[in-house]
């Protein structure tokens, strides 16, 4: 058995984030679960544990974020792993997503994990060791029709991951974004995927809605595989810095990349014309 390491988890009252817990407990790590509903988390447990430090925390409130972090330290004594996986889908064309829909959207699914990271980095840093992961999605690399906020959300995730590697490599601590495909979790639930409330017939986001509600529990991405493969991953000498899950999200993103090579390509004298003569 691999020696025991203590997590830091977000998102999780449901899905990947519950499984993930569940998994990390029986294997003996240490877990600190943030959720809005930490009594919900532990009864879904089957009560207190141990290992288990279920926190209520606000990821877009700073103060909540770093108040968590020196709670897990007081606890445990240190990081070895970060998973940033809070989040929801917001779905509604550009038009039709309002300011307020929007920001709430980037402050969960991009701010606060960036608030996570603003305060787990300095113990990390001390200890000369850590493992961020952020979850992205297929999302965070080709653009979809209705899907803008939660595309700026998850695209800038990439980004953030991409120089958070480079910032804190000489300290020792990984960096890896992962971009799940389709898996088989409530993530489609009401709730979990969310619709702007104002609607414009034109982009039939109605019907939209209605088809991601009955392609619910029918993803062919079994969520088990998913959480197996990051606690391995944390164990591996030199982990990527990207990781695609899913043949889904792997067919996807080279199609798309190979389209990309393609306009670059037929643009190429363009982009190549602009210094001075």
């Amino acid at each position: 058995m691999n020696q025991p390491k203590t997590w830091f988890v977000t998102g999780t009252s449901k899905g990947i984030g519950f499984m993930l817990v569940k998994e990390l407990l029986q294997a003996g790590h240490n877990v600190i679960a943030t959720t809005r509903q930490p009594d919900t988390l532990l009864d879904a447990l089957g009560g207190p544990h141990e290992h288990l430090l279920a926190l209520p925390v606000d990821l877009s409130n700073e103060a909540s974020v770093i108040s968590a972090v020196q709670q897990a330290i007081d606890r445990f004594g240190r990081l070895d792993i970060v998973i940033n996986n809070a989040g929801y889908a917001l779905l509604g064309s550009l038009e039709e997503v309002t300011d307020e829909e929007f920001r709430q959207s980037m402050d969960i699914n991009l701010f606060g994990a960036i608030n996570v990271i603003r305060a787990v980095i300095p113990p990390m840093r001390n200890q000369n060791n850590g493992h961020v992961i952020n979850i992205s999605s297929n999302a965070g690399y080709v653009g979809y029709g209705n899907a803008g906020a939660y595309n700026a959300a998850k695209f800038a995730l990439i980004g953030v991951s991409e120089a958070l590697a480079l910032e804190t490599q000489p300290f020792g601590i990984k960096v890896t974004v992962v971009a799940p495909g389709q898996f088989r979790t409530n993530f489609m639930d009401k709730g979990s995927m969310q619709f702007a409330k104002n609607r414009i017939a034109a982009y039939e986001l109605d019907k939209a809605e209605q088809q991601w509600g009955e392609f619910s529990g029918q993803q062919a991405g079994d969520p088990q595989k998913l959480v197996t493969i990051l606690m391995e991953l944390v164990n591996h000498p030199a982990p990527p810095l990207h990781l695609l899950l899913g043949p889904d999200t792997y067919e996807l993103i080279q199609t798309h990349r190979q389209r990309e090579k393609e306009e670059f390509d037929a643009w190429k004298t363009v982009s190549l014309s602009t210094n001075f003569d």
